[in-house]
């Protein structure tokens, strides 16, 4: 038994020798063939790391890298006890792996495998390390570069940008009444303004958020500020209601990627410290937007004589001059774009590293010559980098043509930013993104739904009482008479106006009902909401009127003659005060949002963003509710005021936390969807309260005040991110 023991052990010592022979021969000839492909590659990371590192022993290895080292100083612990021959040194090739392991087999002493060895799997983990220590280092980098003159000027030219996206909010509301007047638009369409902007809107804010993500925050923002203020110019002088719907999309398309890219953008310079106080500060912007809007409405849009024509074919009036000075913001921040830099963590992201560099050096230099301490030094040399994972895309050959060419592009970054929007739903960010999306609908649910169309509340109680103050005449007989001042909110019934003169006068909603009108003459005529219902004219003359046929219900017209009738809309604000009513109130409204900007930018840091989102969303809800039991106009724009004023500190936490909850690689994405969502949601609300403010305002209300707290105690459930640097 012992010698067949003596005989295994023999034969088993004699294998091992002759395996350690096979491998030392496969060593010395598959080194030949790497050494010349490796030896670019180690000068290049050999001069590289020279410079960078201050560990003398990283230099030793480095400087021994493929050549021959000594026993004490060279050889490593793994090479410890080999002969001469045996003997490896670090960073050379270990020979070929078993065929059995495939590339997940290669492995070296004292070397990294190639990524080309390596599965997705494990990219994507060591690219999650880099990124974790990348977050750690950036953020003292920021500290170091300090908060200042950068800052501030990112800050108003950023702001400029979020200014027009709160116009284009605010100019829907204002523009439709005089579009639809103007426009002839019938009540049928006169919805799809709105819609359609927000249609727009939608879809820009997916799309430019996740192009942000594949090309850049200032790229991305600059060409969707670009479309809009195209747009948004162009559509003030078409004259078409088909192509004013079409330009109003495009620039609702272009302002849509706004706001996930200015908060994307701007989070990206600011320390963890400031990053709360300063995105609250940003978020003031919107509400300067809605300011401005609703000022230039209010000095703009009712004076009619700011307009001109040429001919009939071509109307120019005030609401077109409103549309331009509109576009004004969004020019400006176009303009001042130009002259800021590209977000230095994104270029990290994408393995931009020494661009990155440049900026952040600018960022520490910009700000210490602004404090007085130019002689400061960015001290910065090195800055990590996650590993860059090469995506493969499959691109056609028959791509000879421009146009192959540019649908091709088109598709692959299509296909990347749906990519991207899909690791939304990954771990770790899959739970917080559900949460997100239920906090974002409730809470532009419950705002749109009643903000956007709350004009359309004042109007119904202002009718309301319009009609309630209407003066009624009966029986009238009228003979040789000259009517030449305004007939407004009257009902004239069964009279007889027999050589009667109207003459160069205006009738504001007026009804004449069971009238004759016996040789009477109507000459300047202009007319709103005027009918005459189951009236006779005989031997009548119309010269110069806007009396259309439409105006004549069931009416008999005998003898009568129309002369140069004004066909058409006519659109006129004289002695109409309503429209000064209505900016006003949205002027207030937006101007209540003031002193919850304040307090939510104070308080960021200090109470939480849960705390304050949460909270926020509840009280919003509560004021709500309490819009039930406004019975008159002044009650009802207290409580829109108090309602703005709460609801504003929800949305500036809500935008703080999106922010920091996503990290760099899909941030934009997942702002630009949410905010995309936010838009579905408008225009859900607006459908549902528009369609009820007539009838109750129970509902609405009550729904709204519902999914508001719903929607607050959600998102008390999503991570507290006060404490964490940018991931």
């Amino acid at each position: 038994m012992e010698e067949m023991y003596k005989d295994r052990t023999s034969l088993v010592k004699g294998a091992k020798d002759i395996a350690k022979e096979v491998k030392r021969q496969a060593v010395k000839k598959v080194n030949k063939a790497v050494d010349k492909a490796q030896d670019g590659y180690t000068q290049r990371s050999y001069n590289r790391f020279q410079d960078e590192e201050d560990d003398d022993d990283y230099y030793v290895q480095g400087e021994n890298y493929g050549v021959e080292a000594n026993d004490d100083e060279g050889s490593s612990e793994a090479t410890e006890g080999h002969d001469e021959d045996d003997e490896i040194y670090e960073g050379e090739y270990q020979g070929i792996p078993n065929m059995g392991q495939g590339k997940d087999g290669m492995v070296a002493l004292g070397q990294p495998v190639r990524d080309e060895y390596k599965g997705r799997h494990e990219l994507e983990t060591e690219r999650k390390a880099d990124e974790e220590e990348l977050a750690q280092q950036y953020e003292l980098i920021i500290q170091e570069c300090g908060h200042g003159r950068f800052q501030w000027a990112l800050f108003f030219v950023l702001g400029m940008a979020l200014m027009a996206d709160g116009v284009e909010v605010f100019v829907v509301g204002f523009v439709l009444p005089s579009a639809e007047t103007d426009m002839c638009i019938p009540n049928s369409g006169s919805g799809w303004l709105g819609d359609i902007v927000y249609l727009g809107m939608m879809v820009g804010a997916f799309f430019w958020g996740g192009l942000a993500d594949k090309m850049g925050r200032r790229q991305s923002l600059l060409i969707c500020m670009s479309v809009n203020g195209f747009f948004a110019f162009l559509s003030s002088f078409v004259q078409g209601y088909g192509f004013f719907l079409f330009c109003r999309l495009f620039s609702g398309f272009g302002i849509g990627g706004a706001v996930p890219t200015v908060f994307s953008y701007f989070s990206e310079v600011l320390a963890r410290e400031k990053r709360g106080e300063h995105l609250s500060w940003l978020c003031m912007f919107w509400m300067i937007g809605g300011i401005y809007a609703s000022a230039m409405a209010w000095a703009i849009i009712p004076h009619y004589g700011w307009s001109f024509s040429m001919g009939f074919a071509y109307q120019f009036h005030s609401w077109r001059v409103f549309v331009i000075v509109c576009a004004l913001p969004c020019v400006s921040s176009v303009v001042a774009l130009t002259f800021m830099p590209e977000s230095p963590r994104f270029l990290l992201e994408v393995g931009k590293h020494d661009e990155a560099w440049m900026i952040l050096k600018q960022i520490h230099d910009t700000n210490m010559r602004a404090r007085g301490q130019p002689e400061k030094v960015f001290t910065v040399n090195r800055i990590k980098t996650p590993k860059q994972i090469d995506e493969l895309i499959e691109i056609e050959t028959d791509t000879g043509t421009w146009y192959r060419r540019c649908f091709v592009r088109i598709r692959t970054e299509l296909y990347g930013i749906w990519l991207t929007f899909m690791r939304c739903f990954n771990y770790p960010v899959k739970d917080n993104t559900i949460k997100l999306t239920a906090v974002w609908f409730t809470l532009s649910f419950g705002y749109y739904g009643l903000s956007v169309w709350f004009p359309d509340v004042i109007k119904h109680l202002q009718s309301s009482e319009y009609a309630s103050r209407v003066k009624h005449f009966h029986n009238e007989e009228v003979s040789h008479f000259v009517f030449n001042f305004t007939l407004e909110n009257q009902i004239h019934s069964n009279g007889e106006y027999i050589n009667d003169r109207f003459i160069m006068m205006k009738f504001k909603s007026v009804t004449f009902e069971d009238s004759l009108f016996k040789n009477c003459v109507f000459e300047d005529i202009t007319s709103l909401n005027t009918y005459f219902r189951n009236c006779t004219f005989v031997n009548t003359t119309f010269y110069n009127t806007d009396l259309e046929q439409y105006k004549f219900v069931d009416s008999e017209l005998i003898n009568c003659t129309f002369f140069h009738i004004r066909t058409g809309c006519q659109i006129s604000f004289d002695d109409d005060y309503s429209a000064y009513w209505i900016y006003f109130v949205n002027f207030l409204g937006t101007l209540a949002v003031l002193p919850g900007n304040i307090v939510s930018a104070l308080l960021m840091d200090r109470i939480g963003r849960l705390t304050m989102l949460g909270g926020s969303m509840v009280l919003s809800g509560i004021s709500c509710f309490f819009l039930w039991f406004g019975t008159s106009e002044s009650m009802m724009i207290g409580m829109l005021c108090l309602y703005n004023g709460l609801t504003i500190s929800a949305w500036n936490s809500l935008d703080v936390i999106t922010v920091e909850l996503y990290p760099t690689d899909r941030r934009a994405t997942g702002f630009g969807f949410l905010n995309a969502l936010c838009k579905a949601a408008a225009v859900l609300g607006n459908l549902i309260f528009g369609s009820l403010v007539g009838i109750t305002k129970a509902i609405p209300i009550l729904l709204a005040s519902t999914v508001l707290v719903c929607g607050g105690l959600v998102g008390l459930r999503l991570p507290d991110t006060r404490t964490q640097v940018l991931m």
